[in-house]
C-alpha cells in the first residue's frame, strides 16, 4: 500500500480514537486512557467502544470508517462526539464534521503495529501498563524518566515506529531523534525486534556505577 493511504488511514483512525473513544470516555469515566485490543484498539471504561480494522464496534453494532464523519457515527450510536476539553493542546487535528477515510488494509497494518508495541512493552517492563494516549495516538510506557512506545506515525515520522524517550538529553549515535531514538517497525521486524529496541534504550540510560 502507498503511503498516503496509511496517513490517510492513521488520520482516520486517531480521530476517531480521540473524539468518538477518549473523549466520551472522559465525559463518562473521567479517564482519556485507551487500550491496544484484537484487531485495533478499545475504550477501558464507559462507553464500552472499539475499533477493528476500519470499523467501530458500538454495542454488536459494526460502523465501517470509509467516507463517514465523526459526527455521523456518534449520532448512530448514541454518544456525544469530541476530544477530551482542555486536557491537551495538540490532537488529530481533525472537527468531528469533517470527512474520514480509512482503508481496511492500512487499518490493518496499523493495528498490528499497535499489537507489537503493546507486546513488545509489556515483555521489556512486566509491571507497566500500555497505554494508547489520544492526543499523539501512540501506545506508551514511562520507566525511570523515559518514555517507551511504538507511534503508528507523524509528521516526525510517516511510517510506524518505536521509539525511546528519555527526559534528559543524551549523546551518542543510538539517539537520533530530536526527542531520543527511533526505528521503523518494518525496520525492527516484529516483537522481539522491537523489544531488543526499547531494552537497549533502556540500558544505555542506565547510570553507570560511581568509583
Amino acid at each position: 500500500m502507498d503511503s498516503q493511504t496509511v496517513v490517510r488511514t492513521r488520520r482516520a483512525l486517531h480521530t476517531v480514537a480521540e473524539t468518538l473513544l477518549a473523549g466520551p470516555q472522559y465525559r463518562t469515566s473521567g479517564t482519556i486512557r485507551l487500550q491496544a485490543a484484537p484487531g485495533g484498539f478499545a475504550t477501558r471504561s464507559e462507553p464500552w467502544l472499539r475499533v477493528v480494522g476500519a470499523e467501530l464496534v458500538a454495542a454488536g453494532r459494526c460502523l465501517p470508517l470509509e467516507r463517514t464523519t465523526c459526527a455521523g457515527l456518534a449520532a448512530e450510536i448514541g454518544v456525544v462526539a469530541g476530544a477530551p476539553a482542555g486536557l491537551y493542546q495538540d490532537g488529530a487535528g481533525v472537527g468531528i464534521e469533517e470527512a474520514i477515510d480509512a482503508d481496511p488494509a492500512a487499518a490493518e497494518w496499523l493495528a498490528r503495529c499497535f499489537a507489537i508495541g503493546d507486546a513488545a512493552l509489556r515483555g521489556t517492563f512486566p509491571d507497566a501498563d500500555p497505554v494508547i494516549w489520544p492526543e499523539h495516538f501512540d501506545i506508551g510506557v514511562t520507566v525511570d524518566a523515559a518514555n517507551y512506545g511504538v507511534s503508528p506515525g507523524d509528521d516526525f515520522q510517516p511510517e510506524p515506529y518505536a521509539y525511546v524517550g528519555p527526559h534528559a538529553q543524551q549523546q551518542g549515535e543510538f539517539w537520533n531523534a530530536p526527542f531520543g531514538a527511533v526505528r521503523t517497525i518494518r525496520e525492527l521486524g516484529g516483537v522481539g525486534g522491537v523489544a531488543d529496541f526499547l531494552g537497549h534504550g533502556r540500558r544505555l540510560l542506565v547510570p553507570r556505577p560511581q568509583r
